[in-house]
């Protein structure tokens, strides 16, 4: 049975992987493409040889002859779109970061829980997906120790230059309170260790106040460009994140992970994986290649609907603890600081 998908919102994520991704699986057909103007929609139509494009994303939501949605919006329409989509019957993919705000997300989890018979998967963050199996076993066998420390450090020059223009990084009406990779950073390490921290401890600043559009409007900067994020886990572990798009020197991204015995350390500019211990120099960790992950999105979405999978990567109840750890750093942040649970 042919499945027909359609898109809404076709921005540089959804035309570089999902729309190829998808058109790539032998009996999945892109039937039509709802964008921001018909006109964006017609050149994305033409461009990948979709048969139909839609004035609006109601019209895609409503067809019969759909049978899934992948949203490529930005986060701020992935609720109200998810939900309607589910009520529909259709299938989701939304693209990360889940919602605006632990609300939205919270109300997408309970209509997918309405609708098991439904696939519903968020876009899962990538960069660590040839390294998670490995962290995983070497973390089940104890090569670390008892966890000390998990440090995620993300940095790069964004936002360090006043006059780059407002877009939707830096717009809370776009982005609700999704930071940088923030999140990104977060549902990696909460992939590897399968549980949040007890409580987050949160300081951001925002430097350049309001930016101007295209068109030269000026409008104001909500979101910090520097956050800088303390915790604690139940068995003691801390964890420790610095995010930063007013990096001027080199941009730094990492995860580390520091037990006891030794200590892990994930250099995501290098795609490099080393293990140190005490007294030795790190060791790059060889994975072989059947170990090594890779982009499987459009595939595991259309073999959860297919074969009713569970979505491993990522379901809702996933982005619905990822966004209970964004609206915690928001609140302490706003408390100047104070402690705040997760």
């Amino acid at each position: 049975m042919t499945i027909r998908v359609g898109m809404i919102g076709a921005g540089a994520n959804t035309r570089l992987k999902h729309i190829p991704g998808l058109q790539a699986i032998t009996g999945v057909e892109v039937a039509a493409v709802c964008n921001r103007s018909r006109e964006s929609g017609e050149r994305v139509a033409r461009e990948f040889g979709i048969p139909r494009v839609a004035d609006d994303w109601r019209q895609i939501v409503s067809a019969p002859d759909i049978d899934a949605v992948c949203i490529g919006t930005w986060p701020n329409l992935h609720a109200e779109l998810s939900v309607a989509a589910l009520r529909a019957g259709k299938h989701v993919l939304t693209e990360a970061r889940m919602a605006c705000n632990l609300v939205e997300a919270e109300a997408m989890l309970a209509e997918a829980q309405q609708h098991p018979e439904l696939a519903a998967q968020i876009v899962p963050a990538p960069m660590s997906l040839p390294f998670d199996a490995t962290v995983g076993e070497m973390l089940a066998a104890d090569v670390l120790g008892e966890l000390r420390e998990v440090v995620l450090t993300c940095t790069n020059a964004a936002a360090a230059n006043p006059s780059t223009p407002m877009n939707f990084r830096f717009d809370h009406e776009m982005s609700g309170m999704n930071t940088m990779f923030m999140g990104i950073y977060y549902e990696m390490a909460l992939r590897w260790l399968g549980k949040a921290p007890a409580w987050v401890r949160a300081d951001a600043a925002i430097f350049t106040r309001e930016r101007s559009d295209e068109a030269g409007r000026m409008h104001p900067v909500l979101i910090p460009e520097s956050l800088s994020i303390c915790g604690r886990y139940a068995n003691g572990a801390r964890l420790v994140a610095h995010f930063s798009g007013a990096e001027t020197s080199a941009p730094r991204s990492e995860i580390r992970l520091n037990g006891a015995k030794a200590g892990l350390r994930l250099d995501l500019h290098k795609n490099e994986l080393r293990l140190g211990r005490p007294g030795e120099d790190e060791q790059l960790v060889t994975i072989p290649p059947e170990k090594r992950g890779g982009w499987r999105v459009e595939a595991d979405f259309i073999e959860s609907i297919r074969e009713g999978k569970p979505v491993r990567l990522t379901d809702f109840a996933t982005g619905v603890e990822y966004m209970r750890f964004t609206e915690a750093v928001w609140a302490s942040w706003n408390a100047a600081g104070a402690p705040t649970p997760i």
